[in-house]
């Protein structure tokens, strides 16, 4: 708890010398902007996401030290990293110098010298201060004259006024990620200048990138059996609960997007991988090798392990039990003697029961997509489609099936007694 009070204490100091330096011109703008962005920091900071064990702050620590120790000009910087219990793989900069590093990233990593680069890129962004100049450059556009006409001239129109705002909306939108494309560019070539001071093995620079080109269609567990691993013996898996209708998923219309394709990939913030690697292949490749591990190559194998349960954890405390249950199942799957993720299951189906009884269940998944995993998309379409019977049903015979492994566990049998009441 010391370093989350320490931490959000240094944002404000930060967020206080920042309002007091803004410029006249503009300043109710861009006090808004700086305003928005510390109120994100601060409900992270407070949040459950922010990782306050002391061992794992004194890991990534550890690691930041390596590249600030060898890196002089990073000493004056005042950075607070921690890892998060975020599920999807990401790392990011908030620009005040509090960097998150995503749980959902870390368990992907092969070694330490990745995290370095990972930290060294962030750092960069802050370094450089592409946070500070990307507020700059949205506060001038959208007081420039040229919007400002243009604004103007929209007022006065008496037809398609929404859709040409729209359209305005996204030139202004463009304009500022392709600023953002460059940031990334400028972040990786400092990146890879803190990161080649430090003994680091800076081949961990494209393994890494190579990595977050391919994360999309990577998993850290085969893909999920859905009617194998939810089939308890007293209740079979019914194949209703995922069958395709007879309009294929397919066939569906991709979004409802006004966005073209092409502007969608245009919005990306992080420009194609394959084409960062080949900026930065001959200079690493002509770079003496280092070592994967200079800190403690113990401690983080033990963090990537621990960060699963971590962030199926934290998709349950944030109503998530879609996402959720599909994770602790892929555990089940992977381990079908990991008592945790077993009572995680069994209290994941109560708790959907319980919220299926007063017509708030969907509220706690999303809908298909097609950009998700098949089966990810598989799971949710069993919770659209099953009914309230056959999810008490079948709560009540997965708790019946584990019960001989779980026999003692005080936690699971309070779901086992709770999940009995339907009988």
């Amino acid at each position: 708890m010391f370093k989350k009070k320490q931490y959000l204490e240094e944002a404000l100091a930060y967020q206080k010398n920042k309002l007091s330096l803004l410029p006249s011109s503009n300043s109710k703008d861009y006090k808004m902007v700086y305003e928005d962005r510390f109120k994100g920091i601060e409900s992270f900071l407070k949040s459950s996401r922010a990782v306050t064990d002391p061992a794992a702050i004194q890991y990534l620590q550890s690691v930041v030290n390596k590249i600030t120790d060898a890196n002089p000009e990073l000493k004056s910087l005042q950075l607070r990293v921690v890892f998060s219990r975020d599920w999807w793989p990401n790392a990011y900069s908030m620009g005040d110098g509090t960097v998150a590093v995503n749980a959902g990233l870390m368990i992907y990593l092969h070694n330490e010298a990745e995290l370095a680069f990972v930290l060294s890129h962030e750092m960069a962004h802050f370094y450089l201060d592409h946070s500070g100049k990307g507020i700059t450059k949205y506060v001038e556009t959208v007081n420039s004259d040229e919007i400002k006409k243009e604004i103007k001239r929209l007022s006065k129109q008496e037809f398609q006024v929404n859709k040409q705002f729209t359209e305005l909306l996204k030139l202004i939108r463009f304009d500022n990620l392709r600023h953002s494309r460059a940031n990334e560019a400028e972040a990786d070539k400092f990146g890879w200048k803190f990161m080649k001071n430090t003994g680091y093995d800076c081949r961990g620079i494209l393994t890494t990138l190579e990595l977050l080109d391919q994360v999309d269609d990577t998993v850290f567990y085969p893909r999920l059996k859905l009617a194998e691993v939810l089939n308890p013996p007293g209740y079979p898996f019914q194949k209703k609960w995922t069958e395709k209708e007879s309009v294929l998923f397919g066939e569906m219309k991709e979004d409802n997007s006004p966005l073209t394709r092409k502007e969608r990939d245009s919005l990306k913030s992080h420009p194609d991988c394959s084409q960062r690697i080949a900026v930065l292949q001959d200079s690493v490749n002509n770079h003496p090798g280092g070592k994967l591990f200079l800190a403690d190559e113990q401690k983080f194998n033990e963090l990537k392990k621990s960060f699963i349960p971590e962030f199926t954890e934290e998709l349950y405390r944030e109503d998530n039990l879609g996402r959720h249950l599909y994770f602790v199942l892929l555990q089940v799957q992977h381990d079908p003697q990991d008592k945790l993720a077993v009572y995680q299951v069994a209290r994941c189906l109560n708790m959907l029961v319980d919220n299926q009884l007063i017509h708030k269940m969907g509220t706690l998944y999303e809908g298909e997509s097609r950009y998700y995993p098949a089966d990810y998309n598989m799971v949710l379409r069993m919770l659209t489609r099953i009914r309230l019977d056959d999810l008490k049903k079948l709560a009540i015979a997965f708790c019946d099936q584990y019960a001989p492994l779980m026999g003692g566990n005080v936690e699971f049998e309070k779901e086992w007694k709770k999940a009995n009441r339907w009988k």
